[in-house]
Parts: C-alpha cells; sequence; structure tokens
C-alpha cells in the first residue's frame, strides 16, 4: 500500500462508511488513486467460462455499483471486474444508515437493497467500456416489481452487447424474498428464462452461503440443467455467530473475515457435486485466503470487503502473492491447484 492509499484509507475511516465510499469512488475517477496496470503470468492466466483473464482474482460487485469507474478499475490489477447489481428501472435502496463498519471483525454489514441508477444509466456507460479489461454485470431485479424473475433477462436483454459476463444475483439477503428464487422450480424458471436471451453472453449464478445439503443437490443440478457458465460462492450471510463489533446485530448481509469459512465449506461442497466452474467470494484479505479458496475448487475469485481495510491495491497484491504461492508449491498454472485441497474443508 502506498502512503498516499494509507492515508486516504485513515482519512476515510473517520467518516460515514456509505459516504467514505463514494468518496472512494470519486478519487478513482479523478485519478487520484495510484494503479499498478495489469498483473499477470503464465501462472496466474486463467481460462474461465471461455474467457482469458490475465489473473483470477476478481472485484466482486458492489464496488461500482453504476459502472462509473471502469476505466480506472480495469487498471487497478484485477483480472476481472464485476459492476452491479442491476434493476430495470433505478431504485433508492433502503433507508439510510445501511452500511456499517465492523472493524474489531474485520468484516461489513450491508443493508442497501439494490441501490443503483437503473440499467439505461449503466447500459450508457458500459458501452463506454475499456475494451482490453473483462467486464461483467451483477443483475437484480427491482423490490416492487410484479415479477422479479423476469426483470433479471430484461437487464441482461438490454446490457449484453456490453458485457463479457452477466452474473444472476438471487442470493441477497436485503431484497426481501429475493432469496426465494433459490428453490427448484423459481431457480428453474428464471434462469430457463435468462439463459434463453443470453446469446453468447456466459451467465453465471451467485448463490448464498446459508444453505443446506439438499440445497446444494438442488442448485447444482439446474445449473447444469439450465447451463450456467460458473457459480459464484458466495453473497453475503444472515449469520452473526462470533461478531465482537458493536455493529453486530445490523440487519443485512454480513460480509468480511467472519465468512470466510462458512463461503469456503459451501465452495468446497458445492465442487463435489458439479464440474461447472466456481468463483470463491466471502472473506478473502489475503494471497493465502485466495490460494485456500482455489485449492477448495475455485478456478477464480472475487474481493471487495477487505479493500474497506486493505485498500484498492489489495487486489494487485492479492494476484502477485497468488503467483508466489503457485511457484512455492511448483504449480505451472493456477488451474493445476483447483481443488486439490477440498478434503481440508468437507
Amino acid at each position: 500500500m502506498s502512503m498516499i492509499e494509507h492515508l486516504g484509507l485513515a482519512a476515510l475511516r473517520k467518516i460515514d462508511p456509505e459516504r467514505a465510499h463514494g468518496l472512494a469512488l470519486r478519487a478513482l475517477r479523478l485519478g487520484l488513486m495510484p494503479l499498478p496496470g495489469p498483473v499477470t503470468s503464465p501462472r496466474l492466466a486463467t481460462r474461465l467460462a471461455g474467457l482469458d483473464l490475465p489473473n483470477p482474482v476478481g472485484l466482486a460487485a458492489g464496488f461500482d455499483k453504476n459502472a462509473e469507474a471502469l476505466a480506472p478499475l480495469s487498471r487497478a490489477g484485477f483480472g476481472f471486474i464485476e459492476v452491479g447489481a442491476a434493476t430495470p428501472r433505478p431504485q433508492p435502496g433502503n433507508p439510510k444508515p445501511r452500511l456499517f463498519r465492523l472493524t474489531e471483525d474485520a468484516a461489513a454489514i450491508n443493508r442497501f437493497g439494490f441501490n443503483n441508477e437503473g440499467m439505461e444509466a449503466i447500459a450508457t456507460r458500459l458501452a463506454q467500456r475499456p475494451k482490453d479489461a473483462v467486464i461483467g454485470l451483477n443483475l437484480g431485479a427491482n423490490k416492487d416489481s410484479a415479477d422479479r424473475a423476469s426483470d433479471f433477462a430484461r437487464v441482461l436483454e438490454r446490457t449484453r452487447p456490453h458485457l463479457d459476463f452477466a452474473t444472476v444475483n438471487v442470493s441477497s439477503p436485503n431484497t426481501e424474498k429475493l432469496r426465494d428464487l433459490q428453490g427448484t422450480d423459481a431457480l428453474r424458471a428464471l434462469l430457463s428464462g435468462v439463459m434463453a436471451i443470453s446469446d453468447t453472453c456466459p451467465v453465471f449464478l451467485k448463490i448464498a452461503p446459508d444453505l443446506g445439503e439438499a440445497e446444494l443437490d438442488g442448485i447444482a443440478a439446474i445449473a447444469e440443467e439450465t447451463g450456467v457458465s460458473a457459480i459464484v460462492a458466495t453473497n453475503t450471510t444472515l449469520d452473526r455467530t462470533g461478531l465482537t463489533s458493536r455493529h453486530a446485530q445490523e440487519a443485512g448481509g454480513l460480509s468480511g473475515a467472519p465468512l470466510f469459512e462458512r463461503a469456503t465449506r459451501i465452495l468446497a461442497q458445492l465442487s463435489l457435486r458439479t464440474d461447472i466452474p466456481l468463483i470463491g467470494v466471502g472473506g478473502i484479505s489475503s494471497a493465502e485466503d485466495a490460494y485456500a479458496k482455489i485449492r477448495a475448487g475455485a478456478s477464480a475469485v472475487q474481493l471487495y470487503t477487505a479493500m474497506v481495510y486493505h485498500g484498492l491495491s489489495l487486489g494487485a497484491e492479492v494476484a502477485r502473492g497468488l503467483d508466489r504461492l503457485l511457484e512455492r508449491n511448483g504449480f505451472s498454472n493456477v488451474s493445476e491447484a483447483v481443488g486439490t485441497g477440498r478434503e481440508d474443508w468437507l
């Protein structure tokens, strides 16, 4: 982390978390953050769902909800970038405050509720995207929609020409009854509708960490049946076990370090149920964490919350550190390490 980034983080931690996030995005757009450029090597080069990634360390959805900082993010060292979530119509999300730092737990709780400027504004920005980056969009549904399942297809249809991949997000806990769409019949209908208009755009499915084995069985089967290209495991959790922060009981989804073990266990269990590529998310704050996700069964990883505490440079640092770990352990490419430590999590 550079001195500029260190001082900036210290200042941002003194103000409201959501306002701090907005200021960080503005600084990024204005070119005030140092950016490392591409991070890659023969060991890091990754093929995922037909996409060629310079490295397997991605930026998770939520950091750039409205696709406002695509150009600078493409130079931040990530192997791929996911923006959104986007809904058909703009929506303000839930009342503020709705984002809480849990500093003692290296975590965060949010209950944003898919606040975004809507698919038209986001599609306009995506049309101006850098062409040398891998960029995807997290698809969401309007809270007051009469047919939430169709919302996902509508957003994809509008933005598809500008995307390298799209992620169906039925796992956010912050829109009432959204997680009900993970049920067998509802998920099959939703994914079938999205896949019908996906054309050549790979479709990923993002799942919750609060799932039992029977639910994982059903999700894996439906993902294979409908032709999903990858499964993102996992979104935030409703569990609050072991937290010490004064914000621990705030409503919303918990992300960050406390999610790591739960999400990685789900990842490993899912890898036994399907050959669909998996993307490991939840609690990654170091190269060692990313390596553990890969050894548990992930072909790629994503991070976000840890940047609140370690800065935007974390993505490049994790990628470089992962490269060193792969070299140290005798892997010529990251794909060789996928699943080699799965048993540790079962």
